[in-house]
């Protein structure tokens, strides 16, 4: 006699459902035994029946399989979270490294169109806005070479400043008494230019001027 396939849906009757439970459970309570003894593996088997009755069969201690699979789970747990931390943090510096990336071609981009670059596809408004963005640039650029040339303005005056004071200082050490600058030396001190041209003009010649003295004798 073949046995037809059992469908898989609620038992209606009562009876055959309880019957049917029974030869199951003890069919599968016989497998797990067998499984524990032929593979020397740990099982557990827990079963609730529709009543409520509680049914379990277990190859060492129900409690410690439990609290092991307590454990376990808590490590799976915590080891998938960890990696879908990684994870996570992975794609999001994935994510910053591509907006990186497009920001930095939007960039290239709108440098090139400034350069007058890749200008054949912009429209009619782009080129407009390219050119106002010139505009604003150069004023920009402007605005800050003369706050430059303003800034270098002030250090040159500042340094002045700071020239004239170290002058007046100077200045003041000259007029010390007991000082006597070189200009002053100079004036003082004759030059010897000075002392030959006193010694020509102060030369004397003593008795009569020679045409004199050839007269004076002719007459006598």
């Amino acid at each position: 006699m073949v046995r037809g396939k059992t469908q898989m849906r609620r038992i209606e009757n009562a009876t055959s459902r309880q019957v049917t439970f029974s030869k199951r459970r003890n069919g599968l309570f016989k497998k797990a035994f067998e499984l524990s003894v032929l593979c020397d593996a740990e099982v557990a088997l827990i079963i609730f029946s529709p009543r409520g009755k509680l049914y379990e069969f277990s190859s060492s201690s129900m409690q410690e399989t439990i609290e092991r699979y307590q454990r376990h789970t808590k490590d799976v747990h915590s080891n998938s979270y960890k990696t879908s931390e990684h994870n996570m943090q992975h794609l999001k510096h994935e994510a910053a490294n591509m907006a990186k990336k497009i920001e930095l071609l939007e960039i290239s981009k709108r440098l090139k169109k400034l350069l007058g670059e890749g200008l054949g596809s912009c429209s009619l408004e782009e080129l407009q806005q390219i050119e106002q963005q010139l505009e604003r640039s150069v004023s920009s650029i402007r605005a800050r070479k003369n706050q430059v040339f303003k800034e270098q303005i002030e250090q040159l005056k500042e340094k002045e400043k700071a020239l004239a004071a170290e002058n007046a200082i100077l200045c003041e050490k000259c007029r010390v008494p007991g000082y006597q600058s070189p200009n002053r030396e100079n004036e003082t001190l004759p030059s010897p230019e000075r002392n030959q041209n006193s010694d020509v003009e102060t030369e004397l010649f003593i008795g009569l001027p020679e045409g004199r003295a050839k007269r004076f004798l002719l007459g006598n």
